[in-house]
């Protein structure tokens, strides 16, 4: 173990040349960042995801009620014996073959065994007051954190001049407003990370962990090798747009529409213009360039630059997903009146469209004529952002 330790912990890799971990030991004078400050993030991560579950029931919910947010659910599926067992042991989408086979078997017609197991998929979706609720804390916190940023960057000398990050670099102290930002974010998105394996499993699980990963390993990895400065940059100009699609959400499931779609716009102006203008001219400027001249590369300097760039990657391919979520909104909405946070079935979008059947029981008998004549009135419900995976990436 001491040798993988010492491996990991390579002054080569971590560091630029002549300088060693001894040269960034705490001393009377001055306070650098070391590696098990990160400590005090894996408890506190567990005290906000505490503080989310009491923000969520006695502030959230609360706020929901007085919106007429209803905290009933999707309908239920009539229980069912053998079309349970093929949900949960077979498939939750079954194909035409299957749905014929179970059709035969149940004396059901094929689009009652359909709308089975759409409310069956929905039964495992949050309700419309939970997303609310989850989305307000989100919003709470984003905007309390990027407050924060912003009056603690506006009194520093590199907010305005980016080469400030690098003079003097590593021996750059850490100052009591660093180590709470940093500690802070850490613990926030780490308790996200925790909260994915307590809340609903959703479609996007495997992507929105991968982020949370990823969002953790850069801001351990700057704070690490004491590019604090930068990284502070970094995160509160990823904090802006964050507040305003959290922002969006709440609006869109209280059924505001006027103000989902200001804030929808908003965001979508401030996350392009922001990941795509100010994001490589203010931040990989500095990083690449002005590092370079000032500090000059070394290896832990490529891979940090390495993963910032592929940042920079899922920022053009979100504002992709923006922009096109956006057009298809106006595309299939009627002309003024055009929902971005809205989502179909065709979609697939979290809540399923329900059609107008399915206040009805599953008949006994086939009803062949209702499954080739009828009519599948989708109803849009109160969506959620599937277009646009936008995590508070970091």
């Amino acid at each position: 173990m001491a040798g993988i330790l010492a491996w990991f912990w390579n002054e080569r890799f971590w560091l630029p040349h002549n300088v060693t971990w001894a040269d960034l030991k705490n001393t009377d004078e001055a306070t650098f960042p070391q590696a098990e400050d990160l400590y005090l993030a894996c408890p506190l991560a567990f005290c906000i995801f505490m503080i989310r579950l009491v923000f969520e029931r006695f502030i959230g919910r609360p706020c929901a009620m007085g919106l007429k947010i209803q905290a009933n659910g999707p309908q239920k599926a009539q229980p069912n014996a053998i079309l349970e067992k093929v949900f949960t042991a077979i498939t939750k989408h079954p194909d035409e073959k299957r749905l014929e086979g179970l059709s035969k078997q149940l004396d059901w017609d094929v689009r009652t065994i359909q709308r089975w197991f759409r409310q069956r998929r929905n039964q495992e979706k949050p309700s419309t007051l939970a997303r609310f609720c989850e989305s307000m804390w989100r919003f709470t916190f984003y905007l309390y954190i990027f407050t924060y940023g912003v009056r603690f960057l506006k009194k520093t000398p590199w907010l305005w001049n980016t080469k400030e990050c690098w003079y003097n670099y590593p021996y750059q102290p850490l100052t009591v407003d660093i180590h709470y930002y940093y500690i802070l974010e850490l613990s926030f998105y780490l308790s996200l990370l925790f909260s994915q394996f307590t809340d609903i499993r959703r479609k996007d699980f495997l992507i929105m962990f991968l982020h949370h990963v990823a969002t953790i390993s850069l801001i351990t990895f700057s704070y690490v090798n004491n590019m604090a400065r930068v990284g502070t940059l970094v995160m509160c100009l990823h904090d802006a747009a964050d507040v305003l699609i959290e922002a969006a959400k709440m609006a869109n499931y209280a059924k505001c529409q006027i103000l989902c779609n200001l804030l929808f716009a908003m965001f979508a102006i401030l996350f392009i213009s922001s990941r795509l203008g100010v994001y490589p001219v203010w931040i990989l400027n500095t990083t690449l360039f002005e590092s370079w001249e000032i500090v000059g590369p070394y290896p832990s300097w490529w891979v940090f630059n390495l993963l910032l760039i592929l940042l920079q990657l899922l920022h053009s391919f979100w504002s992709y997903l923006i922009v096109k979520t956006a057009c298809r909104a106006i595309s299939k909405g009627k002309v003024g009146k055009w929902n971005p946070l809205h989502v179909s079935k065709d979609d697939h979008s979290d809540i399923e469209s329900s059609s107008d059947e399915d206040d009805s029981p599953p008949p006994n008998q086939k009803h062949h004529s209702s499954a080739t004549n009828g009519t599948n009135k989708n109803h849009g419900t109160n969506g959620y952002l599937t277009g646009t995976p936008y995590p508070d990436e970091h």
